[in-house]
């Protein structure tokens, strides 16, 4: 059993927080309005609270499930909490305004910069990027179970986060070094920018056959 602090109440910290309670994982909801927080662990099956951002980080894994630009913030804003925590990194830093690009330099990523930003003590995973927020909630598409990529540089870290993935139903897929949330980041944007040509309407997943 792993305890996690998910900070961020939209749809994604809504199927991340749903997977995590199917596979009988604690969960601590944060968002900067605790209303909102307090009404999504209302709806939620599972030993799940609530709070504001900015509260005490009960779970040894931390997901920001928060746009890129709140990310790097929120880790300098709790720094020294995050000592010994798992933090989970789910952005994709795409340049909404435009559609077109991502606001990362090629030579970096999204969760290299949180990693950056963390103190030494957090361990920085890359995972759900690449996973829509409608399909976590179900947890599969078209009967087949998602699959969640995952980069980092600490292999327990990487291995506590599988653990989570897995109980909650999902397939976790080692994807490397954090260095490779570069291309996974990437590969979440491909398939956000697909969405309109497919007509999945955020409905579809990635899956690797073999």
């Amino acid at each position: 059993m792993t305890n996690l602090s998910i900070i961020g109440c939209g749809n994604m910290g809504r199927g991340i927080a749903t997977r995590a309670l199917a596979g009988r994982n604690p969960v601590q909801l944060l968002d900067r309005d605790p209303g909102r927080a307090s009404a999504l662990a209302s709806e939620l099956t599972g030993e799940v609270t609530s709070g504001e951002v900015g509260d005490p980080l009960s779970g040894d894994v931390v997901v920001l499930a928060v746009p890129y630009e709140a990310a790097i913030p929120l880790v300098t804003d709790y720094g020294d909490a995050l000592n010994g925590k798992v933090v989970i990194d789910i952005t994709n830093p795409v340049d909404f305004a435009s559609f077109d690009r991502l606001v990362t330099p090629p030579e970096t990523s999204a969760a290299e910069e949180i990693a950056a930003a963390a103190p030494r003590g957090a361990r920085v995973v890359k995972a759900f990027n690449t996973t829509f927020a409608g399909t976590l909630v179900t947890g599969q598409v078209a009967g087949q179970p998602l699959d969640v990529l995952l980069a980092g540089d600490d292999d327990d870290a990487k291995a506590t986060v599988a653990s989570v993935v897995e109980a909650g139903g999902l397939r976790a897929i080692d994807a490397g070094p954090l260095r490779r949330a570069r291309q996974l980041e990437h590969t979440g944007f491909l398939h956000m920018a697909l969405q309109q040509p497919l007509g999945t309407e955020f409905g579809s997943a990635l899956r690797f056959l073999s």
